[in-house]
């Protein structure tokens, strides 16, 4: 048997554990609700369920690596603490390396969730298809996630909680958010946020529950690609915010691409094109150097673009933190 790490994805809402070979091939996953409600205490035990489960399949601890864990922030870094994440309530403080390390006996590495998707796209996915070696990456999903890769290499600011653009504000005394700021990006381009704007705006029947309500970011989408005017305006409301944030990580960060990911970006061709106008206004850098054509990365421009490895992103990334430390150390 080769030797293998497993991954786990921390979400607010599912809890995604996957073992993966040297060369990012998955050899078996798990996916359970993230049942926060029930405290750390409870999703620290079905993290640590579905390791021994995996690590049994994969014919014992003699060949793991180690275990990647991709939580969302802010985290201390590396000591892998939670310091106060508002997508996790409850959870503050909780020492996640130290909690699963003693639990499994095994080494474990704790990095953002946003980081470690923005390191698979680096090297398996639109970074290494496209030969760059420095990103940025948004993920949109539950809220909002950012990475920045340097030189193949995460960046983590001194303590590591560089790089929450999620939590940097769009809209000046703006929505109020969980982190406690108004108007973050989180509050206008997360799934969460399409929800409940749509649940303002949109009225989406569905059958299978007698003509309730059934409005999440999918459901939304469907309607605007359908033709509904309010879904559509929600969608735009989303690429304006998104120009924006894009707007000021461009002209701060100078970087040649930066990738869109999470489950939003399923409907790119909604919001995509208010992004780019927003985008276009917002940053002289952006117009500057901006590629021809948006769909086609181009050498010595600045490129946006979705990303390539959907949503096993952030778990290969969790993976692969274990690798990477192996052959540095």
């Amino acid at each position: 048997m080769s030797i293998f790490s497993i991954g786990i994805d921390l979400g607010g809402t599912n809890l995604r554990i996957a073992s993966f070979t040297s060369n990012w091939e998955r050899r078996g996953a798990i996916t359970t609700p993230t049942r926060v409600q029930d405290g750390p205490g409870a999703v620290l035990d079905d993290m640590c369920a579905a390791v021994e489960k995996l690590v049994a399949q994969c014919g014992g601890r003699g060949d793991l690596v180690g275990v990647g864990l991709g939580s969302p922030g802010p985290l201390e870094l590396p000591s892998g603490r939670l310091v106060q994440p508002p997508n996790l309530p409850g959870f503050e403080d909780l020492e996640l390396k130290t909690e699963l390390e003693n639990r499994l006996q095994v080494p474990v590495i704790v990095e953002c969730d946003a980081n470690a998707a923005a390191l698979a796209e680096c090297h398996a996915g639109a970074g290494k298809t496209f030969g760059y070696h420095s990103l940025c990456m948004l993920t949109l999903g539950t809220g909002v996630g950012s990475g920045i890769i340097l030189n193949g290499r995460v960046w983590h600011g001194f303590i590591g909680m560089g790089g929450e653009a999620g939590h940097v504000p769009v809209y000046h005394d703006g929505l109020l958010c969980g982190c406690g700021s108004r108007g973050c990006l989180e509050q206008y381009a997360s799934a969460t946020a399409i929800a409940r704007a749509g649940s303002r705006l949109v009225t989406i029947p569905d059958a299978a529950s007698s003509g309730k309500l059934a409005l999440t970011a999918r459901t939304i989408a469907e309607a605007a690609l359908a033709g509904d005017a309010e879904s559509r305006q929600i969608y735009e409301g989303v690429g304006e915010a998104l120009g924006i944030g894009l707007a000021s990580l461009v002209s701060t960060l100078n970087l040649p691409l930066y990738i869109i990911g999470g489950g939003v970006v399923a409907a790119w061709e909604l919001f995509a094109p208010t992004m780019f106008a927003e985008l276009d206004r917002g940053s002289y850098i952006y117009r500057l150097t901006k590629p021809v054509r948006t769909t086609v990365p181009e050498a010595g421009k600045t490129n946006v673009l979705p990303a390539e490895l959907g949503p096993d992103s952030g778990l290969l990334g969790a993976a692969m933190l274990p690798f990477f430390q192996s052959l540095s150390s």
